[in-house]
């Protein structure tokens, strides 16, 4: 039983780094994993994906590079501030500047770098390195 399809994603994609294989098949898919999927893509940490219907509930095919160390869900979804994410970065990610936080805003699914950029904040979702 799928509780949380976002976080049986990133630990598909971990899994699969782990295991060195060059592709997985995430199922099912949503518009907030293909947000983060997006994120992923732009920061270089997946190759590419693409969406396939299958006549459900749709799926994912992502390739895989090997870059990913660890990702997860961040539970539950704490709201930032906008003048928060450094105590946020400070938790969640091993070091200054390596690894990125996902946090879905108003203005879509971003990266905490995006969210600086555009001094705006909102929940965070996952994070990466």
């Amino acid at each position: 039983m799928l509780n949380d399809p976002l976080a049986d994603a990133l630990s598909l994609i971990k899994n699969a780094e782990e295991k060195g294989k060059g592709r997985c098949v995430i199922k099912p898919s949503s518009k907030l994993i293909g947000g983060v999927l997006n994120v992923l893509k732009e920061k270089g940490y997946i190759g590419g994906f693409e969406y396939i219907e299958d006549g459900k509930a749709g799926m994912f095919k992502v390739e895989l590079l090997g870059n990913i160390n660890d990702c997860g869900v961040i539970k539950p979804r704490y709201p930032v501030k906008k003048d928060e994410l450094e105590k946020w970065e400070s938790r969640y990610l091993p070091a200054r500047d390596f690894g990125v936080l996902i946090l879905t805003t108003t203005n879509g699914v971003i990266s905490n770098d995006d969210a600086k950029k555009m001094g705006i904040g909102g929940k965070l979702l996952a994070y990466v390195y």
